[in-house]
């Protein structure tokens, strides 16, 4: 394959400075290098911002999302809220490498909403960050409705882990409520939203499809499971009718950048879906020049 004459955009990236891993609980490192299959090398220290440019740079990959994830109700075992001010310091940093997606919390009804528009209007974030098992919510759930006014009000899109979840605290083990099919409600309710099912939808994968074909605003995000071990469907659809429906994610630091973009490559895939999937999708999903 010839060197391509752009660069990857990374989706889905979870900030891992010290300063970031001082607001996670402890379960992180054993969970990441364990159950997900991380180099406990990479997940059990910070790592500096410019250290991380470093890896995107050898990797191919001009920018990154930054998540500053709300994961649970604090107070709750294992659960936290990365403050959105720790993402966007990195944002400021480097506004031409970082951008910030602001994790929201849906038992945090309309203080929470406005927080979400802080974040936007204010620090500099483009789209807003869900994981519906960790509170146990599916994504149709009413107490998500606000935020996805609010989103289609500031004219962002909106990821949100589908598929099953893990247990990362062992003494909060969370339901997998995210199935794919939940997503259908919302984008008929609505229709100006880009939902954006991220974790490819595993192992609903083809429920997932199903939502990206059937509605012009749900999208999919292929992070968090390595490549080379993607469903034949998924493979497919990416390189046929869903090549203007899916971007590029690794959920850093579960799957490493350099790597990930290898097995993508090894796919085969035509060089014009290629560079849909690892550029062109995310831009214009987010309107980004």
């Amino acid at each position: 394959m010839s060197t391509p004459d752009y660069q990857a955009i990374d989706a889905v990236v979870n900030i891992w400075t010290d300063e970031a891993l001082a607001q996670r609980p402890q379960w992180g490192t054993d969970f990441f290098s364990g159950k997900m299959n991380a180099e406990k090398s990479m997940v059990s220290k910070g790592i500096s911002l410019e250290q991380m440019l470093e890896q995107l740079d050898a990797a191919g990959i001009e920018r990154a999302f930054l998540i500053a994830a709300r994961s649970g109700r604090p107070g709750l075992p294992g659960c936290y809220h990365m403050p959105y001010e720790i993402v966007a310091k990195a944002v400021a940093k480097y506004p031409k490498r970082f951008h910030g997606l602001a994790g929201i919390d849906p038992y945090t009804g309309m203080k929470g909403v406005r927080e979400l528009e802080h974040a936007v209007k204010n620090l500099g974030f483009i789209g807003a960050h869900l994981y519906p098992h960790w509170f146990e919510l599916a994504p149709d759930h009413a107490k998500n409705y606000p935020f996805y006014t609010k989103c289609c009000e500031l004219g962002i899109p909106i990821q949100m882990q589908v598929g099953q979840s893990m247990i990362y605290a062992p003494d909060f083990p969370c339901r997998s409520v995210g199935r794919p099919i939940t997503l259908d409600g919302v984008a008929c309710d609505f229709p100006e939203l880009k939902l954006l099912g991220i974790h490819v939808g595993i192992p609903w994968h083809d429920e997932m499809i199903a939502m990206a074909w059937k509605h012009a605003n749900v999208y999919i995000g292929s992070d968090a499971h390595r490549p080379k071990y993607w469903p034949e469907s998924f493979k497919r659809y990416i390189n046929t009718q869903g090549q203007d429906k899916v971007f590029f994610g690794t959920d850093f630091p579960v799957l490493p950048f350099a790597r990930t973009l290898q097995d993508i490559d090894e796919l085969g895939f035509k060089p014009e879906v290629r560079r849909k999937l690892l550029r062109d999708n995310v831009l214009k999903i987010y309107g980004l020049p």
